[in-house]
């Protein structure tokens, strides 16, 4: 299978359209008009060739005081109303799982085979072990329960998956049925939170970079696919992209990046990710890490 041609769509039906309706509702409601301003400051923006910081879409990196510094010096303005909304106002957004979930759903489940769980998830495991290659990239995860004040979901489960960096998925495309690379497990600490470090993921025709992920009451519920809490993407800032699609390996996506803007992506495309756009820092030459907050 190549990705020259987008991958299937899937028509997400009325319950979609009407959590969307409900979406925009929530939105008119919360913001006046100057936070309307303050958040059209963090739509997705260009970069400039050879930038290492991410767009000003990107709040600072978890821990930071205030955005990252660009090329030039400048600090990166911080998406203060967007994370505020993150993390207490709305509930991150029900997305498909996409054609490639390896959960069961859709053919072949990870879920239950021995080795997911872990952190890295570079490598296959269970029997295989090919590394995917490419730009390394950190990101993590904090999960928060918006029924009970926001209150970290410890001992809730995650699972992760992605494409490489050519846009291939790992059990299903063509040479890469046999490999379960760019996938993994992991369980939500004290607060909250699951950190998987993994490659950059690429870019395909069709769709924004993204990372896929399903969250689980419980680890028990996870390696047993159980029942789901919520399936969601994370969407990659522009910035970050074009910083590391200028990397060598990335031929593929640095040529598929300009095909699809978050505007047009069929998932992030409604509302520009504004509940799904990782707050991110670093560069392609030291690796870049990635941070979102996601309301249950």
């Amino acid at each position: 299978m190549t990705h020259k041609t987008p991958h299937p769509d899937h028509d997400r039906g009325l319950e979609f359209d009407l959590k969307m309706l409900s979406r925009r509702r929530t939105l008119g409601l919360f913001f006046g008009a100057g936070t309307m301003a303050a958040l059209a400051a963090c739509t997705p923006s260009g970069t400039t060739n050879g930038s290492t910081t991410t767009a000003a879409t990107s709040p600072p990196a978890a821990g930071s005081a205030s955005g990252t510094a660009s090329a030039s010096g400048a600090a990166t303005p911080s998406s203060t109303v967007t994370r505020a909304i993150a993390e207490c106002g709305a509930e991150i957004p029900d997305e498909t799982a996409g054609p490639f979930p390896g959960d069961g759903s859709n053919g072949p489940n990870v879920l239950k085979a021995s080795g997911v769980v872990r952190s890295d998830i570079t490598s296959s495991f269970n029997g295989a072990s090919t590394r995917s290659e490419g730009v390394p990239l950190t990101f993590t995860l904090t999960l928060l329960d918006n029924a009970n004040g926001c209150k970290a979901l410890a001992g809730a489960a995650v699972y992760v998956w992605h494409c490489d960096r050519d846009g291939r998925y790992s059990i299903y495309d063509s040479g890469l049925e046999g490999e379960n690379f760019l996938r993994g497990v992991q369980e939500a600490d004290a607060n909250g939170q699951v950190t998987f470090t993994t490659v950059f993921p690429g870019a395909y025709n069709g769709r924004w970079p993204h990372i896929h992920f399903e969250v689980f009451e419980s680890m028990s519920n996870a390696t047993s696919a159980g029942q789901i809490l919520k399936v969601s993407q994370i969407a990659l800032t522009e910035a970050a992209c074009t910083d590391a699609y200028a990397a060598p390996g990335y031929e593929v996506s640095r040529q598929n990046f300009p095909n699809t803007p978050l505007a047009r992506d069929n998932v992030f495309g409604d509302d520009g990710g504004i509940y799904q756009l990782a707050t991110m820092s670093g560069s392609a030459a030291d690796g870049y890490t990635a941070s979102l907050n996601v309301t249950i």
